[in-house]
């Protein structure tokens, strides 16, 4: 149940579907002849939707987040497993399997393989992810196939295919692992959060965020209702969503 409200939640709470819900309540008032209050709320909706798709505004939100834990440049040497978070992917056998799983997905993997080519011989990534509401296949099994065409051993990767969120990837590396150290590769944006469950079980891992999309680099000021920088103050709303998610449910 809690997993189907998140998803509800997070589908309207979003920066996109309530800058429309101000317009269409600026347009009800404006069809009940309440013209100030009209004016107010299309007046909130335009500065709503310049602040969220503003480049620098959402890139120093977003850096803030991203930024809570260090880039992992060289795996410790007594590491034995990297587990890889679940991200999204779309079936489609016309496509490589690049394009089948989504670029958060891709990012991850790559770095954990990264990772992965540091250590021993005895390393193991693990993948996980369950198959979704529309699609067949496991998110776990496509990760595992882009591994393999990435030069990943086929041996060197364990699958755990039944978890459809973070809190239950955690549930499950906690199963599989017990008290071994490991690495946690995982975007950055959502690598406080996902620390967060993953102590909740008792877990200390080794975080290694990637797949950073805030940058205070080269800040375009001049960058107004950016589509992209949307996309962007989505993520942000997620991830704090999430933490605040997370408080009410006392982690």
């Amino acid at each position: 149940m809690d997993f189907v409200l998140k998803k509800i939640i997070s589908m309207f709470l979003m920066p996109l579907p309530l800058g429309v819900a101000f317009i269409i309540l600026a347009l009800l008032f404006l069809y009940k002849n309440k013209l100030q209050k009209a004016k107010l709320i299309l007046m909130v909706s335009i500065i709503w939707f310049f602040l969220f798709s503003y480049s620098p505004f959402v890139n120093i939100i977003l850096h803030n987040i991203e930024s809570t834990y260090p880039t992992l440049h060289q795996a410790p040497k007594e590491i034995k497993y990297i587990y890889v978070l679940g991200g999204g992917h779309s079936t489609d056998e016309t496509q490589p399997i690049t394009s089948q799983v989504n670029e958060a997905s891709v990012v991850r993997l790559s770095e954990g393989i990264r990772l992965y080519r540091q250590l021993h011989e005895h390393a193991k990534i693990i993948v996980s992810g369950y198959s979704g509401l529309y699609d067949p296949t496991p998110h776990a099994a496509m990760q595992k196939k882009l591994a393999i065409a990435l030069g990943v051993k086929k041996e060197d990767i364990i699958l755990r295919p039944g978890p459809r969120d973070t809190q239950e990837e955690a549930i499950a590396a906690k199963k599989l692992l017990g008290d071994e150290p490991f690495i946690l590769v995982t975007s950055a944006s959502h690598m406080p959060r996902a620390m967060k469950f993953f102590a909740q079980e008792g877990l200390t891992p080794i975080p290694a965020p990637t797949d950073h999309l805030g940058s205070l680099q080269y800040l375009d000021y001049a960058d107004v209702f950016s589509s992209n920088t949307l996309d962007k103050s989505r993520i942000v709303f997620h991830e704090i969503l999430g933490l605040l998610w997370q408080k009410i449910k006392g982690f």
